[in-house]
């Protein structure tokens, strides 16, 4: 099955059909953007060394070792903005309000044994964890993208909490973190690290009493 990469603002997405992700989106005013500034900085420059390597046909050890630079950077890109997450306290709208974490869970849901298989999911007040793997084939018999996926979900959960909210225009951050599930140990530590979010901030005691949370 082809395997496509493409990268979206600053951060490189690499999508196989049939493959385990752990998923993470927010509302577009949740993290402000000087606040990454630096690591976005950083992730670019990054990237560009790793993509010159590779086009001067450079030794396979020296291209590792940047990528492995690179994977540090981006796991401290995705701690501070989980942090800024949980710190913002004024967003467009609150995710955690019944009638849109309904909205937000039913989207998740919906290709459910089409498109996917669902492990774990979090709607925060603000932002969005979503574990599960991807079937190889979609329902139309085509490969089955990630980034399509994603699109699908953004698009028509944003209709229905703009409709909701009586608002209109752009609701989610352009951007996505998406981590590729290595194997079962790294796919139970996403599903734990997803389910006990309201736990890690303070908002219930145990994982079930959040309304948002649901683990399969």
């Amino acid at each position: 099955m082809e395997k496509k990469e493409y990268t979206h603002r600053h951060l490189p997405h690499f999508q196989q059909p049939g493959q385990a992700y752990f998923v993470t989106w927010c509302l577009k005013d949740a993290v402000p953007q000087k606040a990454v500034e630096e690591y976005t900085f950083q992730l670019k420059q990054l990237r560009s060394e790793i993509d010159f390597l590779k086009e001067n046909g450079s030794e396979e050890d020296k291209i590792n070792q940047l990528k492995l630079k690179y994977s540090h950077v981006r796991q401290k890109y995705f701690n501070a903005y989980e942090n800024l997450l949980h710190l913002q306290t004024n967003a467009i709208v609150d995710l955690s309000k019944p009638i849109n974490t309904q909205i937000i869970i039913n989207t998740l849901c919906f290709w459910e044994k089409k498109r996917l298989e669902n492990y774990a999911f979090c709607v925060m007040k603000n932002h969005v964890h979503w574990v599960f793997r991807t079937y190889e084939i979609n329902e139309n018999g085509n490969s089955n993208y990630l980034q399509d996926i994603l699109q699908s979900v953004k698009r028509f959960s944003a209709e229905k909490i703009n409709k909701a909210e009586n608002l209109s225009g752009s609701l989610w951050h352009n951007e996505s973190f998406d981590t590729t599930i290595r194997d079962d140990f790294h796919l139970n530590n996403t599903i734990e690290y997803t389910i006990n979010n309201p736990v890690k901030a303070g908002l219930v005691k145990n994982w079930w009493d959040w309304e948002g949370t649901k683990s399969f």
